[in-house]
């Protein structure tokens, strides 16, 4: 791909009148920034050190401080910077935010004794956050320490049994509290709070929308790209995808896209892709047949590090020499997403300076070409709100996590030609009953695996010695931990009857009921 030099650190472009979700290190922390989207107003996570000044450059809507594991009173507890208070900007604290809040500005704070975690009565709700809400509701509490008093001119406006201060705001000033989370499901009008929060009191109107944001982001790349070539990795997810069809939609035929097919993806998967770009958006696409290399480079390996690794480094080398047919190229586009920049930056990282790319699809994690990251400010679900948007096939945006390997991984054991057209074809009865039973969407993830070994079975009175299929299938809300789902058992029957007769080579179907941890949900 030419010299790899070092990429310089760019700053990532930037909405215009955020709301800042200052990270006081609460597990809700990104939840929360995550509702305020979901109000339809654009929200980024940033660390809790950031200046007063840095946040007036921003020239946020609103400020919210989240959530912490800590006490205010402990040694090294989170602080925030005191003069974001005199900004006059309208500023929330949840739970650990509303009682530094309260600290800081005069308002007391303490142990009493008396913890809240889970289901609690808020009573006397009034104000501004509470309007149009119930006088009585349920919230969800999770705290130790307590606001025993509010700030010197504040009002308190929600209570429960156990916290004398569950609410106060300071309408003059426009700060705000809650001690309860508003931004979990178990706190049912929440989202209302939060609204009540941005349209009534920022004054934030619902415009982050996927139409929005696509016009936006296309006027970005055109300012960015100008009339240079552009070149794109497409891996089949919906990711990759999204992000080639916004640069396509602001360059045009200045974007070539390039698909390695190595032969592990799902049935038709590889023609759904080309089909896709190359047929219906009529977008650039150098379809590269690779199967055969890369099933060489996998012959006699059973080991699943090895396997993965030579899959990445063969992917490498087939993207490098489709590069370099296709000459000077100045930009490579990435599928980034904006839980990938807040996962590289943890709390103490500043967004903007997490790093300069993000490695996707086996690429090498330094090249000579600058990134084009459209999704670098989306969460997985807004981009697939935008690639339908864009007129995206539905199986393609809603298409379940693939790993990168593909069935590869799938096969336990070495990987042959006659292990993967069983396993493809096994794995395509199992997508297929699912979406019949309209169960495709209610799943994190859905798939079979073939472990290499061989038992016992018999088929028209005919002893049989061939492989089982192992049916896993797993709900999740972000894959770091996952729970087996109880698919109904006349489902599993259709799956299991039609794989052991549709499928030769296959005598048995298992179900794996473990969950992760301790399991994970690959097999390799």
């Amino acid at each position: 791909m030419g010299q790899v030099v070092p990429l310089p650190v760019r700053e990532p472009q930037r909405e215009e009148h955020p709301v800042l979700v200052l990270d006081l290190g609460g597990q809700y922390a990104q939840l929360i920034a995550r509702r305020v989207r979901d109000a339809r107003v654009y929200s980024e996570l940033v660390p809790h050190t950031l200046s007063a000044a840095e946040v007036r450059r921003r020239k946020p809507r609103a400020l919210i401080l989240s959530g912490g594991p800590a006490s205010v009173y402990s040694e090294g507890a989170p602080r925030i910077d005191a003069e974001l208070y005199r900004l006059g900007i309208p500023t929330l604290g949840i739970c650990y935010g509303a009682q530094l809040m309260a600290l800081d500005l005069g308002g007391e704070v303490a142990r009493t004794g008396v913890s809240e975690f889970g289901k609690t009565e808020l009573d006397g709700g009034s104000g501004a956050l509470f309007n149009g809400l119930p006088d009585a509701q349920t919230v969800w509490m999770s705290h130790r320490d307590t606001v025993t008093a509010p700030p010197a001119g504040a009002t308190v406006t929600g209570r429960s049994a156990s916290t004398p201060v569950a609410a106060f705001e300071d309408s003059e000033r426009r700060l705000y509290g809650v001690q309860f989370h508003p931004e979990v499901v178990h706190t049912p009008y929440g989202q209302d709070v939060l609204k009540n929060f941005l349209y009534g009191i920022a004054d934030a109107p619902p415009a982050w929308t996927p139409a929005a944001v696509i016009e936006e982001q296309v006027e970005r790349i055109r300012e960015q790209v100008g009339s240079a070539r552009v070149i794109c990795g497409l891996s089949g997810g919906v990711d990759s995808a999204v992000a080639a069809l916004l640069v396509y939609k602001a360059v045009g035929d200045q974007l070539t896209c390039v698909f390695v097919d190595h032969g592990f993806m799902r049935e038709n998967e590889a023609e759904q892709v080309a089909e896709t770009f190359g047929g219906h958006f009529r977008v650039p696409l150098v379809h590269v047949q690779a199967q055969e290399r890369f099933l060489a480079r996998l012959e006699g390996i059973d080991e699943p590090e090895e396997k993965r690794r030579r899959i990445g480094e063969e992917f490498i080398r087939v993207f490098e020499e489709e590069a370099r047919k296709l000459g000077a190229v100045k930009y490579l586009v990435q599928g980034t997403l904006y839980s990938d920049v807040i996962e590289s930056g943890g709390t103490d990282g500043v967004a903007a300076k997490i790093k300069s790319h993000h490695n996707v699809g086996g690429l090498p994690e330094q090249m000579d070409m600058e990134l084009v990251e459209p999704l670098r400010l989306l969460f997985k679900d807004e981009v697939r709100r935008v690639g339908e948007e864009l007129g995206m096939p539905e199986r393609m945006v809603w298409r379940q996590p693939f790993p990168g390997p593909g069935l590869a991984i799938r096969i336990i054991g070495e990987v042959t030609r006659e292990r993967l057209e069983i396993l493809r074809a096994a794995d395509a009865v199992l997508q297929d009953e699912v979406r019949r039973a309209g169960l495709y969407r209610d799943l994190w993830q859905s798939f079979a695996v073939l472990p290499a070994i061989k038992s016992v079975g018999v088929q028209g009175d005919e002893r049989t010695y061939a492989y089982p299929i192992v049916i896993r299938a797993v709900t999740s809300e972000d894959a770091m931990t996952a729970d087996w789902a109880r698919l109904p058992y006349d489902l599993l029957e259709s799956i299991s009857s039609r794989i052991i007769n549709e499928i030769p080579g296959i005598n048995r179907v298992a179900l794996d009921i473990s969950s992760k941890p301790p399991a994970t949900i690959e097999w390799e």
